[in-house]
C-alpha cells in the first residue's frame, strides 16, 4: 500500500512541475508580446525636430544639402559655388 502511495505522489509532484513550468512559458510569451509593437500599426513619429534643418535638392546634380549651405543663382539652388557658375 505504502508502493503505491509513493507512486501516485510522485505521479502528482511530476505533474505538478510541468503545469507550473508550461504556466511560466505562457507568462513569459504574453510578457514579450505585450513588449513587441504591432507590425500592423504605423510608427509614431515626433511632430517636430528641434535639430532637423530643412534640405534642399542641388538643381545641377540632385544632391539634398542643408538649407545654410545654400547657393541662389537665376531662381535656382546649387549645392556649391561651382555648380551655380556652371
Amino acid at each position: 500500500m505504502t508502493r503505491v502511495l509513493f507512486w501516485l505522489a510522485l505521479v502528482f509532484l511530476v505533474l505538478f512541475a510541468i503545469r507550473s513550468k508550461i504556466r511560466g512559458m505562457q507568462q513569459r510569451a504574453r510578457a514579450q508580446q505585450q513588449q513587441r509593437p504591432n507590425p500592423f500599426t504605423p510608427p509614431v513619429r515626433p511632430q517636430e525636430l528641434p535639430d532637423a534643418e530643412l534640405m534642399l535638392c542641388c538643381a545641377h546634380c540632385g544632391v539634398y544639402y542643408p538649407a545654410s549651405e545654400n547657393v541662389q543663382a537665376k531662381g535656382h539652388d546649387y549645392c556649391s559655388h561651382a555648380h551655380a557658375t556652371l
